[in-house]
């Protein structure tokens, strides 16, 4: 029995069993950053898992993911998702995958044009 006030226990989306199914590029869906300011600034394309997805110049790669998704990649010792913790690359926690190989900390990696990434775990 979950006890109210402090002591309730949060519902993390990102952490649901759900998430499997959700689609990291689905806009409708929400993400789980919301973009305030600096709206002006110029488009860049990049692909993840096969699907465009829209940044901002200046951008850094957790943002995008997040921008249209609510977690960045499943945990590969056991069941949830990870969406980055600490987000200034300490952590390790956002490492993503690249289509032509290698990995890249989502936190602290701009995004450029025709970026490929893999978050699904599956090969592109």
């Amino acid at each position: 029995m979950e006890r109210p006030g402090i002591f309730a226990r949060p519902r993390i989306k990102w952490l649901e069993s759900k998430h499997k199914s959700q689609s990291l590029n689905k806009k409708s869906e929400g993400g789980q950053f919301v973009r305030l300011s600096e709206t002006e600034r110029p488009e860049i394309t990049i692909h993840v898992n096969g699907e465009a997805v829209t940044a901002l110049a200046g951008d850094t790669v957790l943002t995008a993911l997040m921008m249209v998704g609510t977690a960045v990649r499943e945990f590969e010792f056991g069941a949830g998702a990870r969406a980055g913790f600490c987000l200034m690359g300490a952590c390790q926690d956002c490492w993503v995958k690249q289509e032509e190989g290698g990995s890249l900390r989502a936190c602290s990696t701009y995004v450029r044009e025709g970026l490929r990434l893999i978050t699904d775990g599956g090969e592109q």
